[in-house]
């Protein structure tokens, strides 16, 4: 029996109202996102990618087609703590300790101080920033922020994990060795992740499905299965198998701006 998709988008359409005129931001979008899955949303600036990403976390209305997130509506899955969400940048609070930033979740929905200490202390060895709870933001580099952003995103052990371009502001040194630990994180916790980038390497590494995306209004033109196998070392970016999804990616990006 084939398992619900945990997102599913049917047709859905966003427009902006703004004093120029109306933005179409999405179009016509249909997507199932099975559970585990590790999805990643490509496409030009301003296709629509975050913007689908924010109607996923009911952070924006759709003004037609249908969603749901968890077999719920995208606000019933909010209110419901159905999801973590990493933001582009870190947002982490300067006069905070590391382990009382990714704390806050769990001090707003009311968790006991033992419970809260129990999480923290996990997420952060899950994150390899065991440690560094006394530390403040200021004293890590930014890889280590991003790392405790996405701590402070699985605190409350919520099934899906919503990325907008996590690590687009990084190095790549730093970048590469971020994409491994994630994907070792979600070997571990089996989350579903929904992942946002502007990079096609990063695109092809990660994900188990590439979700190919047009110029606005953001249409899909491809949905990419991954042939690549869960374990997957950097250099797997240099086999003939990651270049050809690579470039159907590419093809998909060109077929957008044709169409």
């Amino acid at each position: 029996m084939t398992a619900r998709p945990v997102i599913q988008a049917s047709q859905l359409d966003l427009t902006f109202v703004t004093a120029d005129g109306p933005v179409h931001a999405l179009q016509d979008v249909s997507l199932d996102v099975p559970p585990g899955a590790f999805v990643s949303f490509i496409g030009p600036s301003g296709c629509g990618k975050t913007t689908l990403l924010r109607c996923i976390a009911a952070l924006e209305t759709p003004t037609g087609g249908k969603l749901s997130v968890n077999g719920m509506t995208a606000d019933e899955a909010r209110r419901a703590r159905a999801y973590g969400y990493v933001f582009q940048a870190a947002g982490l609070y300067p006069w905070r300790t590391i382990g009382r930033n990714v704390a806050l979740p769990l001090e707003i929905m009311g968790y006991s101080k033992r419970d809260q200490a129990e999480r923290v202390a996990r997420v952060l060895e899950l994150v390899e920033l065991a440690g560094f709870e006394q530390k403040y933001p200021w004293q890590l580099s930014g890889g280590m922020q991003q790392r405790a952003s996405i701590a402070r995103a699985l605190a409350f052990d919520a099934d899906i994990l919503l990325m907008d371009e996590p690590f687009g502001a990084l190095d790549e040194i730093v970048r590469d060795r971020l994409n491994e630990e994630l994907l070792r994180l979600w070997a571990r916790t089996q989350k579903t992740i929904c992942f946002v980038t502007h990079s096609i390497p990063e695109a092809v590494y990660l994900s188990t499905h590439i979700v190919v995306m047009s110029p606005r209004p953001g249409r899909i033109t491809d949905v990419i299965e991954s042939p690549l196998p869960a374990e997957r070392p950097l250099d797997i970016r240099d086999t003939p198998e990651f270049i050809e999804i690579a470039h159907r990616v590419r093809e998909g990006l060109r077929a957008g701006y044709e169409e």
